[in-house]
């Protein structure tokens, strides 16, 4: 499990890191070609807008994956510790739950029925299936890392963690 994980992480970094650098240089060209050129380009704004929805879902996962996402840890700061796991049980299995439901599920069902109706973005032509797919993938992950923080919770290691203030 160990060895998936890792090769998963070094995947997200690789495609975060991707697509920050092709909105970095996407919105640059749109600078440069509407201020400049003073001819704007027309698929530069879309292009954007979808990469900032892929950038969105799968910074989260990667967030929840590093711990540094928004949490709130007023209650596991004051159970006992026994107590603190099964809350931190408890979470991994809503965060699997909603993950199975609304982003693999749901998103699959969204994802299905734009690529069945040929929903077709404006600017770009490109299917917005394709733009969607990025709702059951995050979704994929998700429940990926929660396996992994499931186990280490009954290992006792992701305690260690938690017990620091870091939720």
């Amino acid at each position: 499990m160990q060895l998936l994980i890792k090769y998963v992480d070094k995947l997200l970094s690789t495609a975060l890191t991707t697509v920050m650098a092709a909105i970095l240089l996407v919105v640059s060209w749109q600078v440069i070609s509407r201020y400049l050129l003073k001819d704007p380009s027309s698929v530069t704004e879309e292009l954007a807008r979808f990469l900032l929805i892929w950038i969105g879902m799968l910074g989260a996962v990667y967030a929840y994956r590093t711990n540094s996402h928004l949490g709130l840890n007023l209650l596991l700061e004051k159970i006992s510790l026994k107590a603190k796991r099964l809350v931190l049980i408890l979470i991994q299995l809503l965060v699997i739950g909603f993950s199975a439901i609304v982003l693999v599920f749901g998103g699959s069902e969204l994802m299905q029925l734009s690529l069945e109706l040929q929903q077709i973005s404006a600017a770009l032509s490109v299917n917005m299936g394709l733009i969607y797919a990025v709702m059951p993938i995050s979704g994929v992950l998700l429940i990926v890392y929660s396996i992994a923080n499931l186990l280490a919770l009954f290992k006792g290691e992701l305690l260690d963690i938690h017990t620091q203030g870091t939720v």
